[in-house]
């Protein structure tokens, strides 16, 4: 049974820091920071950034997205393409 990366990370506390530690510093370096200001900058496009309506911007292309819940859009696989 495959258990999801949320449900394995609150049972593994030190695992759960080891990341948290680790997303930190990715989120500070150039590439991590160009992702972060991309998924923003759609989610005003979409009008849905600090409205607080629960929805996240799914990036279905370059500058292109739809809303969707969260948890939907997280639950796609990864692929390689690149959006940022």
């Amino acid at each position: 049974m495959a258990r999801s990366t949320s449900s394995y990370y609150k049972s593994n506390p030190g695992a759960r820091r080891r990341r948290l530690t680790q997303q930190k510093r990715y989120n500070k370096t150039a590439k991590g920071l160009k992702i972060r200001t991309a998924a923003n900058k759609l989610n005003r496009k979409l009008g849905t950034y600090g409205n607080g309506d629960g929805k996240d911007a799914s990036h279905t292309g370059r500058n292109k997205g739809k809303l969707e819940s969260p948890s939907k859009n997280r639950r796609r696989p990864r692929t390689n393409k690149k959006y940022a």
